[in-house]
This record gives C-alpha cells, sequence and structure tokens, in this order.
C-alpha cells in the first residue's frame, strides 16, 4: 500500500496532561513539575471497583513499568480526555501518546518490528483491515480483559483485537447549496444522483488513506454494482480526494463540496456542531458501522501498562467519557452519554451494520486483490481528472 509523505508526530505525555487539570493527584503545593519527580509522588492506584482482588498485582507490575506507548489514528485533542483520567487512575505511569496517519501507523510499526526496534506498546486504529492483518501475522498478544462480558462476540477476535467504539459511516452535505431533501439517502442512490446533480463531491484518496481504502472495500462487498458505477460517476465530476474525515468536513462546510462519501460519523457529529452548515446523512440502506481496534503488540515493552489501558477503554467509566467529552460512539451497552451504541440503534434499527473482528477484514489487503482494487479504482475515476489536495493526516 502507497504510504502518505510523513505527518507530524506529537506526543502527548505526562508533563502536557497536567495542563489538562483533571488529575486530582496533581493538586497538591509540594509537587514539583519533573514528571520524574512526580512518579515520586503519586500514590500506588487500586484495583478498579468490581475487578477481582487479584488484579492488583497487574496494577503494581504496571506502575513499575511506569509507561505506555500508544500508536493511534485517533486526534489527539479527542483522546486527551480519555489519557487524562486513565492517568488520575494511574498516576505512576507516563503516556507517550503518538498521534499518526492509520497508513504510517500500520508501516511504522511493521517496519520497527522488522529491524528490532522499540515499538508502541498499544496500537489503536480505526483502519480495521490493518489491524486484522497484524494480528493474524502473530504481532498480537492476547489477553483475556476482566470486561470481556460486556462485549458481543463480533466485537473481538482470539481476545487479540477488541473493537472499542461503534461509529457510524455517513454521508455529509452543504445544507445551503445541498438540502437533505435533495441529497442521495442511499449507496444504490449514489450513481444516479452523481450522474444528474451538479456539484463538487469530496471523498477519501483510497490510494493514501488506510480507513478510506477499507471503507471502499466494504461497500464493495455489500454491493459491488453500485459501488463501481458510483465510482465512474466520480470520474466524470470534480471530486475532491482528501485523506480525513475532518478534512470533508471542513470542505462541506464551507462550501468547497456540497456532498461527502464515508465520513466518520463521530469527527463529523463534532464539526457539524460547531458548523451548522454542515449535514449528516445515515444511508437508508445501510449504515456501515466500524470501530477503532486495539491490539497489545506481541513484544510489548510495558505489556502490563497495555493491558490496564485496554480495561479502561472497555470499562463503564472509559465507554461513557468516550460518549460524553471524546465525541467517539462508545460501544458498550450500559455507556452513559449522548454517542453511543444504545442511542444509534434507537435511530438506525437493522440499518446499522456492524463489521465484524474476522481474518477476513484482511483479504483485501492482500497484493494481488490490493492492486485489482485500486487499478479498477484509477481507471473508473480517471485520475487525470481528479484534483487530490496536499496529504494530511487519516
Amino acid at each position: 500500500m502507497t504510504r502518505p509523505p510523513k505527518p507530524s508526530s506529537r506526543r502527548l505525555a505526562l508533563g502536557q496532561l497536567m495542563l489538562l487539570g483533571s488529575a486530582p493527584w496533581l493538586a497538591g503545593p509540594s509537587l514539583a513539575a519533573d514528571s520524574d519527580n512526580l512518579l515520586d509522588y503519586a500514590p500506588r492506584a487500586k484495583a478498579p471497583p468490581g475487578y477481582p482482588e487479584s488484579y492488583i498485582a497487574l496494577v503494581r507490575a504496571a506502575e513499575d513499568e511506569g509507561r505506555l506507548c500508544i500508536y493511534t489514528n485517533t486526534d489527539k485533542p479527542v483522546a486527551a480526555p480519555l489519557v487524562a483520567d486513565f492517568q488520575s487512575l494511574y498516576p505512576r505511569i507516563a503516556v507517550d501518546y503518538e498521534d499518526l496517519g492509520s497508513t504510517e501507523l500500520y508501516h511504522r510499526f511493521i517496519a520497527e518490528r522488522q529491524l528490532g526496534r522499540a515499538s508502541a506498546d498499544v496500537l489503536w486504529s480505526s483502519a480495521m483491515d490493518h489491524m486484522a492483518a497484524l494480528a493474524t501475522a502473530g504481532h498480537a498478544q492476547p489477553y483475556d480483559s476482566p470486561e470481556k462480558s460486556h462485549y458481543p462476540d463480533w466485537a473481538r477476535w482470539q481476545d487479540r483485537l477488541w473493537s472499542t467504539t461503534y461509529e457510524p459511516v455517513v454521508f455529509a452535505h452543504h445544507k445551503p447549496s445541498l438540502p437533505a431533501s435533495r441529497a442521495p439517502r442511499s449507496h444504490k442512490e449514489l450513481a444516479s444522483w452523481l450522474a444528474h446533480n451538479q456539484g463538487r463531491t469530496v471523498s477519501y484518496d483510497i490510494l493514501k488513506s488506510g480507513i478510506g481504502y477499507f471503507l471502499a472495500a466494504q461497500d464493495e462487498a455489500a454491493d459491488a454494482h453500485s459501488f463501481w458505477s458510483m465510482a465512474k460517476e466520480l470520474g466524470k465530476r470534480q471530486t475532491r480526494l482528501v485523506l480525513t474525515t475532518d478534512a470533508q468536513a471542513s470542505q462541506l462546510a464551507s462550501g468547497k463540496a456540497s456532498l461527502g462519501i464515508n465520513l466518520l460519523g463521530s469527527y463529523t457529529l463534532a464539526q457539524a456542531r460547531k458548523r451548522p452548515t454542515l449535514g449528516i446523512l445515515y444511508p437508508q440502506d445501510y449504515t456501515l458501522i466500524a470501530s477503532r481496534v486495539l491490539l497489545i503488540n506481541s513484544k510489548a515493552a510495558h505489556p502490563n501498562a497495555a493491558r490496564l489501558w485496554l480495561d479502561y477503554l472497555l470499562s463503564r467509566r472509559g465507554q461513557s467519557l468516550m460518549a460524553r467529552s471524546a465525541g467517539l460512539y462508545a460501544l458498550r451497552a450500559d455507556a452513559e452519554g449522548e454517542t453511543t451504541r444504545a442511542v444509534l440503534l434507537k435511530q438506525l434499527g437493522d440499518r446499522a451494520r456492524p463489521i465484524a473482528l474476522s481474518p477476513q477484514l484482511a483479504a483485501p489487503l492482500d497484493n494481488a486483490s490490493y492492486n485489482d482494487f485500486i487499478l479498477r479504482w484509477r481507471t473508473a475515476l480517471g485520475q487525470a481528472r481528479v484534483r487530490r489536495p496536499a496529504p494530511g493526516k487519516a
């Protein structure tokens, strides 16, 4: 898969998290500003409520490791409340949060493993096919989480892959130029709508965006005829190809494009709350439900800290904070907040089509399958006529 130019990597370490002010142990006036000194003052954490007493051994082992490295394509501002809350529970564990593009995350991790270099303890990515490929190649270690019983079977695979969110894949539109009443409402309508309506369309550049390619492959598997008819119509008009949901939403909110295809619902909803010209459409034939998938590196330098992070994200506390403060759609059934699986299912009903974790998710990444798909995509779009803005983070 072609890699995008390397975007900037940003760390969310202990010193930065102090600014968030959510960790009660930071309030004491005698604490030094240096993070290493802070760890000397931090109290030993306890097992979470409801967990077996034996869990305290895992907590103490993680505290002795003292660090957790996460590679993810979840934007740093989105994850900041989660990381801060995690550190309020486990103040002895410093967090290195590497905010990367989905494609860079995948290739960087593989390169580091092949070179024998230190890499992330945890990978957390919305490119579900990438995560399935890494797990089936032996890069994920199993962990029997005490939170497992709260999740459906399709949301985990061999205790090596874990779905953590329940995110609808949506269409979006520029309300002033394209009211909802005139916008396409299903995948089956897209090709016909594109053929008979004016206005620019924006979507993922699937050659450079891992999540973009994954969602395109899912649509093709769901209805190949509708998907390739849509692709041909995209090639006949001024189509903007970008690398992120945020980039699509920005173009739509500003009126530079009128229709967007396959945006992650969590990021789109966050933009729509701030920009009233942006509208969201849930496809009526089916609405894909994607997830940010987590795996623990089979050679993690800090495996116990990685297990704590997984348990935290799966816990009711972590899931509710996702829905209330992080703006992500929580998967857990008893999570509280506006953006939860329970709330979304009331709206979508049977149209919701969650993507189950399985080795088959990696099949479109096979070299022959990938090359055939990309060649057909480029042919359908007529790449010479496609405008491609500067690359960004997937």
